[in-house]
């Protein structure tokens, strides 16, 4: 296709002021003028650089949305796995805090069991031994009236504190429960 002179002469003008022709007009433009063919080749020169830039611009975006798309699915993915892990961690904290709370009662219980026992045996043989005492002083004098008292005193502080040590056991093990 040819532009005619005047055509021309305004195109080459235009160059003054670095402006130059490209795209797949270049291909169709001829002329006479050499002056205007020399410009056409320029711009043809400039659009297969501006070309191959745009190109490599292109090929360098594509390389780096495929990074990003395989950072994306590798970071979905440990996302994953640590989500996974946490998980079983978890799982192992409670099952954890379960064998300990287990373990705290069971030794809370012997304990309790060892307490009870303890007193128990106390209280049983101080009275075994206050009644062998007073048995004693019934065969062998005969003003007891000062050991009875203190029998019965005896006695009744060792019954009301047995059931005081198992009332505060027993509370204790109901309160611990919950």
């Amino acid at each position: 296709m040819n532009l005619g002179p005047a055509a021309e002469q305004a195109i080459l003008k235009l160059q003054s002021r670095k402006v130059y022709l490209e795209g797949n007009i270049l291909k169709v433009l001829v002329s006479d003028n050499e002056e205007f063919i020399s410009y056409l080749r320029k711009c043809k020169a400039r659009d297969i650089d501006s070309r191959k830039k745009r190109l490599a611009i292109t090929k360098q975006v594509q390389e780096q949305n495929k990074e990003l798309l395989d950072a994306a699915a590798e970071n979905s993915q440990l996302t994953q796995e640590l989500e996974e892990a946490l998980k079983a961690a978890e799982k192992l904290r409670d099952r954890a805090v379960e064998d300990l709370e287990t373990l705290q009662k069971k030794t809370q219980f012997e304990l309790v069991g060892k307490i009870v026992r303890v007193a128990l045996a106390t209280i049983l043989s101080i009275g075994f031994m206050v009644s062998g005492l007073f048995i004693i002083s019934m065969f062998t004098d005969n003003n007891n009236a000062i050991v009875e008292s203190t029998w019965s005193n005896l006695m009744g502080i060792l019954l009301t504190n047995s059931f005081s040590i198992v009332g505060t056991i027993m509370g204790v093990k109901y309160a611990t429960e919950k």
